[in-house]
This record gives structure tokens, sequence and C-alpha cells, in this order.
């Protein structure tokens, strides 16, 4: 059966872009990546702090082919979250055997420690793993799921003694092509997960015929956990859209409330896109064109929301909104149906 496409999308009116924009680039890295995006973000020790994700072009190889064995995780620090300072070398290139890269980092502040949630690409399928570091030199593994699993952010507190997450399972055979969703589950002690809950499905977003994923750490408002999302589209009509031959995918972003005691529970979801991709750096010249990545997002004391997003998966950006803006797209558009 055929999704129905999607058609023109327009970001919200409450988004801001930064002038500023890309506030990263590759030229801004000194040890020559070819791609930086999909960035962590958070307020830490005092400043703000970024991990990101670079790629280099394989050797030899095709325009759009990147080079696994290469690819790490950035750093960059910065006194007000437009202008950053990027560190000399890489922060962290996780490998094993089995592991061939981590990528995609999200940045959670939990009682005074930095958590970091990476994808995993191993040689048996792609999972998530969770870290937590203190000084961004040294990493200590966690926890990692099973395949295939990916996009995992951690509740940045403690809900009735538990900690939580949200993910995206990879349900092929179950679902089809593509098709995920975004599920939550829960941990005493961060190392073992279980008590699994669908949070949110491809269904309940109108924007969306493809698959979702969490994408920012949710925020804690007065009136539950906002939550960034990206949702993606899929037109088979498009063609060569970025480096690779063919990109049929459009990625945006989405905003949905959470419920402060019980976080699998969505009691409010904008039904329009949150960012939808139009500026030049999010639809020409990256990797892959039409693409709104959302990995960070810092709730600042005034109300402002800043939200760093991955774009065209080459950059990263920044477009901001007020909270109470973003609570009231969530709550004008209603809660969504408990599952299960």
């Amino acid at each position: 059966m055929l999704e129905p496409l999607i058609g023109e999308l327009s970001s919200s009116p409450v988004i801001t872009r930064c002038t500023s924009n890309p506030v990263l680039k590759p030229s801004d890295v000194p040890y020559g990546p070819t791609l930086v995006f999909n960035a962590g973000v958070a307020k830490f020790q005092g400043r703000y702090v970024m991990v990101f994700r670079n790629d280099f072009h394989l050797e030899g190889g095709p325009p759009g082919e990147m080079d696994p064995l290469r690819a790490n995780l950035g750093l960059a620090f910065s006194d007000d979250g437009v202008r950053w300072d990027v560190q000399p070398r890489p922060c962290w290139d996780y490998r094993t055997r089995e592991v061939l890269r981590v990528y995609d980092p999200r940045l959670m502040v939990m009682e005074g420690r930095c958590y970091i949630a990476v994808a995993m690409e191993t040689r048996h399928g792609i999972c998530c793993s969770l870290a937590v570091t203190d000084d961004f030199d040294r990493f200590e593994m966690i926890s990692t799921t099973v395949p295939d699993n990916r996009n995992i952010v951690l509740i940045p507190e403690r809900i009735g003694g538990m900690y939580v997450r949200l993910e995206r399972p990879f349900p092929v055979y179950s679902r089809g092509r593509d098709r995920f969703d975004i599920w939550a589950s829960d941990s005493p002690d961060l190392k073992y997960w279980g008590n699994p809950r669908l949070v949110l499905g491809v269904e309940d977003v109108p924007f969306c015929n493809d698959k979702i994923g969490p994408g920012a750490q949710p925020l804690k408002t007065d009136c539950g956990w906002l939550e960034i999302f990206h949702a993606v589209d899929r037109d088979d009509r498009r063609g060569k859209n970025g480096w690779e031959d063919v990109w049929q995918k459009r990625y945006t972003a989405g905003v949905m409330l959470l419920g402060a005691a019980d976080p699998a529970r969505v009691i409010g979801l904008s039904r329009g896109v949150l960012i939808a991709p139009e500026a030049p750096y999010e639809t020409e010249g990256g990797l892959r064109n039409g693409v709104i990545f959302p990995c960070g997002a810092i709730l600042e004391p005034g109300g402002e929301v800043k939200i760093y997003y991955g774009a065209a998966d080459r950059t990263v950006c920044l477009a901001t909104a007020d909270v109470g803006d973003l609570l009231k797209l969530c709550l004008e558009g209603g809660p969504v149906a408990a599952k299960g």
C-alpha cells in the first residue's frame, strides 16, 4: 500500500533561524572533515558544549560515499551558543573489532554529569549506546541496545525513581519499509532497560509518511516534557537531491509535549511542522538536501529555546523559539490517543 504524499511544508512562524547559520561547518574544523552535522548540545559546567559528527569522504569513492573507518565525534565550546571554539582534535573515536563507528550524539545533563547517547554501527547491525563523561576526554560506556535501535535520548531526571529514555527501533520485518515509531522504556540503573511502551506512531503525525524518531533531549516545563523530534516523508518522484544518485526523503522537525509523570503519554502534539527545509543551507549543496535533523535543545532562563539541527547532512544550524509558543502549538494540537 502506497502512503499518501505530504506535499509542500513550511516552518512554523514561531521559529527564527539564526542569522549566523550555519553555526558550524566543515571549514571551521581544523582536522578536515567533509561533513559536520547532527550535534548534541547542552549547558554543562557553566558553558555551552557541542559534540558533533564528523564524516570523511571515502578516498577514490563516488561523491556521496563516506568512509566509516575515519568517522569520529568532534568537540566545541561556546559562551553564547552561537560562536563556537572547536577543539583541535576529535573527542571520541570509539571502535572495536565489532564496533565500526559511533555517530549522531545527543547530550543530556543529569545529576551533575553529562550523558551522551550515540548511534553505533556494528558488524551485526545498528545499536544505541549510552555513555557518561565529566570532561569530554574520558567516556565510560554504560549500556548498549540490541540491533536495530537508534535515536536514544534520556529524560534528564528520574521519574518515580526510574530513568526513562525515548528510542526508535527498526521493525522492518513487521512494519514493512521504514515505518518506524517512537517508543519509551525505563531502567533502575541505566544498564538494564525494560517496560517498553509505544509513545508516538507515524500515523499520528500529519506531515510524515515514512518514519519518526526522538531528536533533542527533552526539556522540562511547567506543563510537561517538551520534545522536538524528527519526521520523514518520502516521495519516490524525487531524484538526485544531493551528492548521492537518488535521495527521495525529506526530514523535518516536529514538537510534542509529554506527561510530566508519564513521558510515554503524549498530552499535546503540534499538527503542523515546526521546522521544514527552506533556507539555502538546508536545501542546496549538501550530502542529502532537504534534511532538518534536530539533535540538541536548550531552554534558557528567559524562555528562549535554542534548537540545534543538522542541515542537509552537511552543517550544524540553530533556530530559536519562545517556550510559550512551542507549548501553545502542542496544546492546541491536542493529545494523542494512548497506545495499547
